[in-house]
């Protein structure tokens, strides 16, 4: 007879909860992707060369052809991350950043067209993240670009080259709807949720839905350009919010990145919608490029998995369900989607 290390559930935290599934059903072995995957979300995790060396060999053991390193950077750092991963052209593809230096002076915009186009012609085949949580920031290296939102007019010459030039935008707006509920005992995602909590209590913060609509609003008034909604455009709650958004602007996207623990839990509705917008959804990972990282989130898409946990990757205490894709929403997922968007 087994013997317990009976703990007092009294005292039990929920940051420690580690169940383990006692379900006794098929478990897929999933080593690689089942089509060679283009990760569209990922950033420049390694120190060296040599790092980048061991990058490829994750790729090349998981099945992932290509990365696509958003560095929202511009000048000399964007110019050192092209020259660490240039032994690997053929593998990484690099995304630059928007220039926010005098964003407040008269002329800003054409100063920053031009270090658009500098980084272009230096191998920037995107740009990103963007990322505005409320404030505007805008994420960018070496100036952020705080009190711009991307809607903001000043944008406009920006967004419109970017379109010129072929090159998608990845923004990341918002955060998923648990991290502007109060952190206490009735939210659902109570351990991210109190991580990531946001203080609407700051002057001039947007919330959720009007930073949504922020991506909108540039969606729809930059038809030429194409947008990659950075973690389903944080609507994982509500991802008919997504849907709507798909049904209107055909020149938007959005990649699955760092929610895959969002997703998991409602494998059915998520299957149906993705199985609908399998045009428009690529895959990305934004976590640590670790063979296990990426085994996981082929095991959410692919298989019909139930009742599995993720503690390391994930900080949910609830259990994962497979999505079960379709091969066909698979194969323009992974990598069909990601071409059409490059070579536009």
């Amino acid at each position: 007879m087994a013997v317990f290390s009976q703990q007092n559930v009294n005292d039990l935290k929920l940051k420690d909860f580690r169940p383990v599934s006692i379900y006794k059903t098929p478990t897929a072995n999933i080593t690689r992707a089942k089509y060679p995957a283009y990760d569209m979300h990922t950033h420049d995790y390694v120190k060296d060369k040599a790092g980048v060396d061991e990058w490829v060999k994750t790729m090349d053991e998981t099945n992932i052809a290509k990365s696509m390193i958003l560095t929202y950077s511009t000048g000399k750092t964007f110019d050192s991350i092209v020259d660490k991963f240039s032994n690997h052209k053929d593998r990484f593809i690099i995304f630059c950043g928007f220039d926010y230096t005098g964003a407040d002076q008269p002329g800003w915009d054409k100063k920053a067209v031009a270090e658009l186009e500098r980084c272009y012609k230096m191998g920037a085949r995107g740009v990103g993240e963007l990322g505005d949580k409320g404030l505007g920031e805008l994420y960018s290296n070496p100036t952020p670009g705080y009190g711009i939102h991307i809607d903001d007019p000043r944008m406009k010459p920006l967004i419109k080259r970017c379109g010129e030039l072929k090159i998608p935008i990845n923004i990341h707006v918002s955060e998923d709807a648990w991290m502007y509920l109060p952190p206490d005992s009735t939210n659902d995602g109570l351990m991210n949720a109190a991580k990531w909590n946001v203080d609407m209590t700051k002057k001039g913060i947007l919330d959720h839905d009007q930073l949504v609509q922020t991506l909108e609003n540039a969606v729809r008034d930059n038809r030429g350009t194409t947008f990659i909604a950075s973690h389903l455009a944080n609507t994982c709650s509500d991802l008919s919010q997504l849907g709507k958004l798909f049904d209107k602007y055909p020149n938007l996207y959005a990649d699955v990145s760092a929610r895959y623990g969002e997703i998991a839990p409602i494998p059915r509705f998520v299957n149906a919608l993705f199985e609908k917008y399998a045009d428009r959804i690529v895959y990305g990972t934004d976590m640590d490029p670790k063979k296990s990282m990426y085994l996981i989130t082929f095991r959410i898409l692919e298989s019909a998995d139930e009742h599995f946990y993720e503690s390391d990757q994930f900080s949910y205490h609830w259990p994962l369900y497979g999505l079960h894709l379709s091969d066909a929403a698979l194969k323009k997922i992974y990598n069909t989607n990601s071409v059409k968007i490059l070579k536009r």
